[in-house]
């Protein structure tokens, strides 16, 4: 149902809630790393090189050396084992280390342990037999085997008060010794997803760490160690490389020291830095080639390489000659990972200090941003930020990036990779290339997905720029030649007086609206904050500006809340309703009373044109189609705008759609033409086109606009450029987001048959927050949602800093937001899961509780 509702919000009771979103089943585990001590993931360039070897060194180095004191923990975690039980990484290490302690008359105590977690059922009954031990069926689920095994030992040593540890875990096995994809499909049960591996990983690595810190200064060590090369499938199929992404954890990798080792080596050490890996050492077993010269050739010394003696042929060799042979390799490649540790968490300590005092922050008030209140982002995946925290512990916890970054980001973690992979590329072959009166590929294939896809059935040409204010200020350009040209009133200039100044143009526009930042922009908007003396004092607004109806969510009912000029004709008429919001953008209410209203309401008032002689012609009408962002997060009624494109169109006046936000399923569509059911004459294209990656930015014009500005002098041509114009990463990322988000084989929220997104937001949570007395209004469209807290006064607007406190609180629950004043939002990407966002508004109605506490408690104060 919709009902008529001014624009003034009376007070209302709040909805006793009768469940608290009890259906949601979604419950990720957080993905925080323990940053207090160094953890290492150990990568090879293939498999049998020796990963196992290098984590065996690394921790007779780390517990059994002379210089080092005692009481230390060295960690082994071994995710992903085939070939158990006959082959196990870990118990290599927990019966190694033993024998090299004895050789080295190590004086202190050793503990040791060695435990299984999980197993396929093949591995699970092996190993179960083998220790003769029960079958437990009932520890069998549908995937693996819960093992939960566990083994010590203890070495005691003439300091018996001193005690050294070594923590080795295997978290999932599989019985044949094959690649861990083959293997987990060839054991039936025993494919395991890689939110398990990953959430099973991030458990060990916090496991225990409360009490070790507890415990005092106790210095710990822990490695991670992968299974077969760099891009060995895990057992989803997934490389690892992919797979391992959310930790982003430093690593070593083992290279090849054999023939045909540095193609290996160089081609692994890639793959990983093209993940935004670090990469602090490489370590291989010398084969007599001398590989490291090429291999340090090629890294220019960024990265150490290091060479460890070779390995003995007989099999039966116990390896202890070798161990001591190589224990200083292992002491360098200890100290190299120690330090690199240490300046890591040197630069992330003193990064928020650093950024004060030297960056100049955009929409920000430095005095209101405390050194501890700046985010200190390590990196990017998919989704969330990795952002160093620095409390009680320091640690990588994991933030839902539920701003988009400004608005900007959609891809998942898989599709950054595929965007790196393809912009590498396109910066190989070509670097940056000069636009005009030039073709390339990724230039070429983007204007044509463009033109196929938003731009199609109107659009015949895309023009170029870097970012979404200066698409506007082009589009402003094409239309008021436009308009010249059809009205008659374009001048020859040439040979003229280029200084004679014909008719001055302005825009049509709503209120509420925002275009850029760009002086052109901001003139083609109503005033603002943004457009004040403070920000802009050559503003003098150059249009004539609309005050909207807006659509919004409250108390669960959608409500259409109209300006005062429109009330006044409105209240005479019927009530009009609606059973849901799709009806809000059904073209059948072109028929209806309020159409009509509207359609009277903008041609009598709005469109007598001065005439043509007089300053001041409406020369552009433009507008952000259905939601009027940066102004607030406000939903223009459809119908509104749909009659207000004619009625301009009728009247010769091109029309802009400035999609810069709205574009690209941001709203749940590829175009908001599609929900306005009307097209423009010009539109302007950012953000999302290229999946946030790069700046890029099209306008899109019909061949009408284009042959305005064609003729035989270049005067008359669009004299408007970029040095970056096309350039060519920015096509590449942008053809391959508009193919990857509109296609339903990688994005699964797509309706093939409807072009649509699926409903990301669940309604009834949507209709719960809309019923909380903290809240004024709701919008909830494709990838958005946003929420207006009620408020009044200096608690009210763009300036307010009344939702800072709530905000800190989700950050606090890895949401990372940023409001508009009083109005908070959450955005995720066209391919977020329905899951991750009921995970948020759940999140989000939570804090609401607590946010809504507090401010009772603040009133009766």
């Amino acid at each position: 149902m919709l009902r008529l509702r001014r624009h003034h919000y009376p007070d209302h009771h709040r909805r006793i809630l009768l469940r608290l979103f009890h259906h949601s089943t979604f419950h990720p585990q957080p993905l925080d790393l323990p940053l207090c001590h160094p953890t290492y993931q150990i990568w090879s360039a293939n498999t049998s090189l020796g990963k196992t070897l290098v984590s065996a060194g690394l921790s007779s180095s780390f517990l059994l050396s002379p210089a080092s004191s005692a009481n230390k923990k060295f960690v082994y975690l071994k995710p992903i084992q085939t070939g158990y039980p006959h082959d196990s990484d870990s118990r290599f290490l927990f019966t190694k280390l033993p024998s090299l302690s004895l050789r080295r008359k190590f004086p202190s105590s050793l503990i040791l342990s060695n435990s299984i977690l999980f197993s396929s059922l093949f591995a699970a009954k092996s190993f179960l037999s083998s220790r003769d031990l029960p079958f437990q069926p009932e520890k069998f689920n549908s995937e693996m085997y819960d093992l939960n095994f566990r083994e010590e030992n203890r070495i005691s040593g003439e300091e018996d008060s001193s005690v050294s540890e070594l923590v080795c875990k295997t978290l999932f096995a599989w019985e044949e010794a094959v690649s861990p994809h083959l293997a987990a499909e060839r054991e039936s049960g025993g494919v395991v997803g890689d939110s398990k591996v990953i959430e099973t990983l991030g458990k060990c690595l916090r496991d225990g760490l409360e009490s070790e810190i507890e415990r005092g200064k106790r210095e710990i060590l822990c490695i991670v160690e992968t299974a077969g090369g760099v891009a060995s499938p895990g057992p989803s199929g997934s490389l690892q490389c992919d797979l391992y992404r959310p930790f982003r954890l430093p690593g070593i990798l083992v290279g090849d020291g054999r023939l045909g080792g540095i193609s290996g080596t160089i081609s692994a050490y890639e793959s990983l830095k093209l993940r935004g890996y670090d990469v602090v050492a490489v370590v291989f077993e010398d084969h007599g080639l001398v590989n490291e010269v090429p291999l340090m050739s090629y890294l220019r010394n960024r990265v150490p390489v290091l060479v460890l003696p070779p390995l003995p042929q007989d099999s039966s060799n116990d390896l202890m000659e070798w161990f001591d042979e190589s224990h200083n390799v292992f002491d360098s490649l200890k100290n190299i990972m120690l330090l690199a540790y240490s300046e890591r968490i040197q630069r992330l300590c003193d990064m928020p200090k650093r950024a004060g005092e030297l960056f100049w922050w955009p929409f920000t008030q430095h005095k209101l941003v405390p050194e501890e209140a700046v985010t200190v982002i390590d990196s990017r995946c998919g989704e969330n930020f990795s952002v160093y925290q620095d409390q009680k512990n320091k640690f990588i916890g994991q933030q839902f990036d539920a701003c988009a970054s400004w608005w900007t980001q959609g891809p998942d973690a898989t599709l950054q990779i595929e965007l790196a992979r393809d912009m590498g590329y396109t910066a190989a072959r070509f670097g940056h290339v000069m636009f005009p009166e030039n073709v390339y590929e990724p230039a070429l294939e983007c204007a044509e997905l463009l033109l196929q896809g938003v731009g199609k059935g109107w659009a015949s040409r895309a023009y170029f720029s870097d970012n979404g204010s200066t698409a506007i200020e082009i589009a402003l350009k094409m239309a008021f030649r436009k308009f010249s040209f059809d009205h008659d009133v374009l001048v020859d200039f040439l040979g003229k007086d280029t200084t004679e100044k014909c008719v001055e143009l302005k825009v049509l526009a709503l209120k509420g609206s925002y275009h850029g930042d760009t002086l052109g922009a901001m003139e083609a908007q109503a005033p603002s904050p943004y457009t004040g003396f403070l920000q802009q004092p050559w503003y003098s607004g150059r249009g004539l500006f609309l005050d909207p109806p807006t659509v919004f969510m409250y108390n669960s009912k959608w409500i259409l809340s109209l300006p005062e000029l429109l009330y006044s004709e409105i209240v005479e008429h019927k009530d009009i309703t609606f059973c849901s919001r799709d009806e809000i953008f059904y073209e059948e209410r072109d028929s209806s009373e309020l159409a009509s209203i509207y359609s009277s309401y903008i041609s009598q008032n709005l469109l007598q044109n001065p005439g043509l002689k007089v300053s001041g012609c409406i020369g552009a009408l433009i507008i952000e189609p259905v939601v009027h962002a940066a102004g607030g997060m406000h939903m223009v009624d459809p119908l509104f705008q749909r009659i207000l494109v004619k009625e301009c169109q009728n009247h010769k006046i091109p029309v802009i759609f400035d999609e810069v936000f709205t574009g690209f399923w941001r709203l749940g569509v590829e175009t908001t033409a599609d929900l306005l059911g009307c097209v423009p004459d010009i539109a302007c294209y950012g953000k999302l086109l290229t999946g946030g990656v790069i700046p890029l930015a099209a306008t899109l014009a019909t061949n009408a606009v284009f042959d305005s500005f064609v003729g035989d002098s270049k005067l008359k041509a669009l004299l408007h450029g970029h040095s970056y114009s096309a350039h060519a990463l920015g096509c590449a990322a942008a053809a391959k987001s508009i193919k990857w988000f509109k296609d339903p084989q990688t994005n699964h929220n797509i309706i093939p048959e409807r072009r649509i997104l699926r409903e990301l937001w669940d309604l009834d949570l949507i209709q719960q927050i809309s019923s909380h007395r903290t809240v004024q209004r709701v919008v909830a469209l494709g990838t958005l949602c946003a929420i207006e807290l009620q408020a009044a006064g200096c608690n009210a607007g763009y300036g307010s800093l009344y939702a800072a406190s709530l905000l800190k609180k989700l950050r606090e629950d890895g949401v990372y937001m940023r409001p508009l004043g009083n109005v908070i939002y959450l955005m995720c990407g066209p391919c977020s899961s329905p899951e991750v966002c009921s995970q948020l508004l759940l999140k989000l109605y939570q804090r609401l509780e607590e946010f809504d506490k507090v401010e009772e408690k603040l009133k009766s104060c």
